[in-house]
Formats: C-alpha cells, structure tokens, sequence
C-alpha cells in the first residue's frame, strides 16, 4: 500500500480518525472505467463509473464521486444469502424495496417503498448486481438536490462494464470483502 493510502482520514471535527480501509483506485490500462480495490496487502480488480471518476459528481452523470465514503449498512438478497457466508447482518432485499433517485423528492437518496410515484431503481433485480450491496456514504447526510445519489459496492455485471457511478466487484471478491467486515470503514476513491 502506498503512503498517501495509509494517510489518516479526518473526521468531521478536522483531527485524523482512522486510516483508510479501502482505497479505489482508477486503472488506466484498463479502460476508462477499470480500477484496482485495495486493501492492505491484496488487490483485486473493480469497476467503476461508465464515465470514470469525478471530484464534481451530479446525478446521472455515469462517474464515481471521488472521495471518503464510509459503508453506512448494506442489503442482500435473502433467497441468495448462501452465496456470502456471514452476511446475515445485511438488511434483506425484498420485492417493494427501491431507492429514489429524484432530486426534488423528499425521500431522494434514501430507500423507499414501491410502488413509488417519482424515479427510483428497484432493489430486487433480475441480473443479481444488487444481490449483495453496501451503501456507501456519498450525498447521504447531509443531502444537496443533484449532487447524485443510489451510490453502492455491489457485484459487477456479466459484461463487466461500467457502472452508472457505483463500484462493482465480482462475487469472489465481494466474498473477500466481507470477511473484513466492511460495515463503518471507508472506501477511499482517489484518480
């Protein structure tokens, strides 16, 4: 790991807390949507954002913020749980379960119920990205209307192509992830 990847994040009050747990590093040789997730001495190929990083993130944009995001809680699809040993802490993914993605909307980058009037994805989906997903803590608290939102570690797609800002793992590294219990460490997004 590197030195600028060991370097203590500061907290809220402006003083260091912890060092980084995770850091995403965008891969250059691996297209504009290939990184590296690193976490100390092993490494493992990611996917981000269609449109690579973005220090300016705003809703549809295709980019992964860059920044310290903390995994805040995370959600699994209960009728898939065997394929993560040890994720019973995870919030079940049900059939109603969405998330809105509607900036003017009260409820914008938070769960919601469905049927839901306003733009939101479905938690429950068909091609298994969201069997598995960690929300990370970008524009969740507080929230600025546009500043983009649903952004999430989850499984990549069978294509592996890049995402719509999330970062995405294959399932064999997501089950590495969780053995280092993810939930209230970072994700350190750099370039």
């Amino acid at each position: 790991m590197r030195k600028a990847d060991r370097r203590p994040i500061a907290g809220p009050s402006g003083r260091a807390s912890r060092p980084a747990a995770f850091a995403v590093r965008q891969a250059p040789w691996r297209g504009r949507h290939g990184a590296i997730l690193r976490f100390g001495n092993w490494t493992a190929p990611c996917v981000i954002g269609r449109d690579g990083m973005t220090s300016r993130k705003r809703e549809g944009d295709g980019a992964t913020p860059i920044g310290d995001l903390p995994v805040l809680f995370g959600y699994l699809r209960p009728d898939r749980n065997a394929l993560f040993p040890g994720s019973r802490i995870y919030r079940p993914i049900r059939g109603d379960l969405g998330w809105c993605d509607a900036p003017a909307h009260p409820r914008y980058n938070r769960p919601v119920a469905l049927p839901f009037a306003a733009s939101h994805e479905r938690m429950s989906r068909d091609d298994r990205q969201y069997d598995l997903c960690l929300v990370l803590g970008w524009n969740y608290h507080p929230r600025t209307r546009n500043r983009g939102s649903a952004i999430f570690l989850h499984l990549r797609s069978e294509d592996g192509g890049g995402t719509a800002g999330c970062i995405a793992l294959a399932p064999a590294t997501m089950r590495r992830l969780l053995l280092c219990r993810p939930l209230g460490r970072v994700v350190r997004i750099t370039r």
